[in-house]
């Protein structure tokens, strides 16, 4: 054990020796005339002896290093204290009875319970926790139908997009014979009857389906499961031989008597809506359904919100990047005859909205990357009242059409969790407190949280969140843990995270969030301008977010570590390449490494929305101009080192597949890491069991988020404070 701690000693003149990787030079890629050499295309087989012996070697490094940090042992047990605190979801209301989902803390799975009444004792519906001893088996969908007859849940296994769906009978908690297999980006839509169920599944392929595989899912399709029947004879409702690359969910609407079915292609926020009476079925579901063609074009995005009789109520982005409701009357379906229910707002996005009560619509905005939640008038589309919110985010809402009561659920930086329930059939109904959850050993009023606008290169003014401990001063001494993702209209907003805090109260350091383009923060502009020929937006924002911090004298660029995952993961590794001595510290979770070649497994066809695709001889411009794989030096350029890296990847994520972290490590030692002045670790993580994130056993979430603070600390100097 001593020897093993002398040879990880990380002394500030001591290089790595990282293992060989076999080069293949005679791998060269034709792209439009330029020529692309792929020496580590090898590693794209996650099977073979070789990929797996680079694995276990990358590991045997990667780990006693990990190991053997200063605050290794101190950060893990005090995150393991910490997380110790319940967690919950909001009850929601299926037939007579209340379920939610409960952790006691350190549980790896939460745990559904159900109960009688809000006040009467709740007892364990379904608990993940006894399928698989380490906690590698997750409930990645649940739904109960309408009146709680059965219960169909989808377990996936090692982190894996892959779901096995299966039934239970809710009274009696007795499983049925009932299993459907090969789910994958699935909806789950009980038809009102309780008869079936709908559902999304592919084809069965050559070789394996475990999450481990690297085939690309196309040609899915839509089935009804009646209950009682076998997966095959499953009825086959919706297909699209034409299209391989579409994905379809179902929804059946609020009174039970439309089956409502989005069509995307792609991550873009645009999809088809086609729908189907099931009233005008005299034999039931017996085939392929008659769709009838609301919206065939991919031009904006349909959301169906609720309906009255023949008039849906949408959310759409049509002539609207921030967002509208509109109404649309079945039997004048032309578009002249559409209605505006609730204008774009002028600056805020119109978020999520649910209808409660009959006549009533719960609707969210995001202004500045805050939760705003109200209350309209369905018929009108009239404001009524503002409900009560802090500064924060709405993690959670709970609410049927047909019930008068509703739950949402609150959370921030520095707030766990606040659950709220209000009655709108009391005489002036106010949301009340419901639960709350206080961490012992957390005291929010210690922190505090900021919001600035820095100007990126453009002059564009880019929010960021920053999270300290109360009355720090500007003397550039703090190291920042600087965080983004800028993809995919997907925004960060404010979320609790146990490991940050301690970040900020036993290191020393502040939490950076910035909310950088590409997100969807300010709407569709906002996204559009960090996706395609604008990506380099994102990395613009992202470095000037590092410069502000230092011309703010909040920090020095050797106290920065940044940090993203999966499209995140591209950022952290683009940025370092375009200014690696801007950062002291990079950790890329499960990235996006390979631009030239990503569309070419498993969904990765789906994101060539925001990115482009090589094929196209424009786009793999574009893309051959930010590659984090395909900008990589062979050496250090001027003798400038690369800050420490920590490449996090797992063997089950289908997602964003390991190959991608694999060739970018390989490429990174062989270059940089052999460079005399690169004296900061360059290395790789790969968990094993694990997948892309979802449904992570708070074991292995816990040692994962220890590892990573852990390596900031040790590559940063920083020292632990009681």
């Amino acid at each position: 054990e001593l020897q093993k701690k002398k040879t990880y000693q990380n002394t500030p003149n001591m290089a790595f020796k990282y293992p060989e990787a076999r080069r293949d030079d005679s791998k060269v890629d034709d792209y439009h005339g330029v020529k692309v050499p792929d020496p580590y295309h090898w590693l794209e087989d996650p099977d073979s002896d070789e990929t797996k012996m680079f694995v276990e070697e990358q590991n045997k490094l990667t780990m006693p290093f990990l190991e053997q940090c200063t605050v290794k042992e101190r950060f893990h047990q005090r995150l393991t204290e910490l997380y110790n605190y319940p967690k919950y979801s909001c009850p929601y209301k299926r037939g007579k009875r209340y379920f939610y989902s409960h952790n006691k803390g350190l549980q790896n799975q939460d745990v559904l319970y159900v109960q009688d009444s809000l006040n009467s004792p709740a007892s364990v519906f379904f608990d993940p926790n006894t399928l698989s001893e380490d906690g590698t088996v997750a409930l990645k969908m649940g739904r109960l139908s309408e009146e709680c007859e059965y219960f169909a849940y989808g377990l996936s296994s090692a982190g894996s997009d892959w779901v096995t769906v299966h039934f239970l009978k809710a009274d009696e908690l007795t499983k049925l014979q009932d299993i459907l297999e090969r789910v994958k980006f699935s909806c789950l839509a009980w038809t009102h009857d309780t008869k079936g169920i709908f559902y999304n599944c592919y084809p069965r392929q050559h070789g394996k389906a475990d999450g481990t595989e690297t085939t690309t899912n196309l040609n899915q399709k839509l089935y009804y499961h009646v209950i009682g029947t076998s997966q095959s004879e499953d009825i086959l409702v919706a297909e699209f031989p034409d299209n391989p690359k579409w994905h379809s969910s179902l929804t059946v609407s609020d009174d039970g008597r439309y089956a409502v079915l989005s069509i995307t292609e792609g991550c873009e926020p645009v999809n088809r809506l086609w729908y189907c009476d099931l009233q005008q079925l005299p034999n039931g579901i017996t085939g392929l359904l008659p769709w009838v063609k609301l919206v065939d074009t991919f031009e904006a995005q349909y959301t169906y919100i609720t309906n009255e009789g023949t008039v849906f109520t949408l959310r759409t982005n049509l002539d609207a990047p921030r967002y509208r409701l509109i109404t649309i009357d079945l039997q004048k379906p032309e578009q002249t005859h559409w209605k505006t229910l609730i204008p774009q707002h002028e600056k805020d996005v119109l978020g999520f909205v649910e209808c409660v009560n009959q006549c009533y619509l719960l609707v969210n905005y995001v202004h500045d990357v805050k939760d705003i939640l109200q209350l309209y008038e369905l018929q009108s589309g009239k404001l009524i009242r503002d409900l009560p919110l802090d500064v924060g985010t709405v993690v959670g809402l709970s609410c049927k059409k047909k019930h008068p009561d509703f739950f949402y659920k609150f959370t921030s930086f520095t707030t766990p969790g606040i659950i709220y329930h209000c009655d709108l059939s009391q005489p002036n109904p106010e949301p009340t407190i419901f639960r709350q959850v206080e961490v012992k050993g957390i005291n929010p009023s210690d922190y505090q949280t900021t919001q600035v606008f820095y100007p990126s290169k453009d002059g564009t003014k880019i929010p960021m969140f920053l999270v300290h401990a109360r009355g720090i001063e500007r003397d550039s001494s703090h190291p920042v843990f600087l965080h983004g993702y800028g993809g995919f209209e997907n925004s960060i907003q404010p979320y609790y995270n146990t490991a940050y805090l301690l970040f900020i109260r036993h290191l020393g350091g502040i939490l950076a969030v910035a909310n950088i383009r590409g997100g969807g923060e300010y709407g569709q502009t906002w996204h559009k301008a960090g996706t395609l020929g604008s990506k380099q937006n994102c990395f613009d924002d992202f470095q000037c977010a590092a410069e502000y911090l230092i011309q703010e004298g909040y920090t020095t660029a050797s106290r920065i570590a940044i940090n993203g995952a999966s499209n995140g993961g591209l950022l952290v590794a683009a940025c370092v390449n375009q200014q690696p001595e801007l950062f002291g510290c990079a950790v890329a979770k499960v990235g996006v490494m390979d631009m030239l070649k990503f569309h070419k497994f498993t969904i990765g066809h789906a994101w060539t929305t925001d990115y482009g695709c090589a094929d196209d001889p424009e786009q793999f411009k574009w893309l051959i101009k930010y590659s984090p794989l395909h900008n990589l030096p062979q050496t250090s350029r001027d003798g400038t080192q690369y800050p420490a890296m920590l490449l996090l990847t797992a063997d089950h994520d289908d997602r964003v597949v390991p190959l991608h972290t694999l060739k970018y490590v390989a490429t990174l030692q062989h270059g940089m890491g052999r460079s005399p002045g690169q004296t900061q670790p360059l290395l790789v993580r790969v968990d094993t069991r694990s997948g892309h994130g979802a449904g992570k056993p708070t074991a292995k979430a816990i040692l994962e988020n220890t590892h990573i603070f852990s390596f900031i600390a040790e590559t940063l100097k920083l020292s632990w404070r009681e």
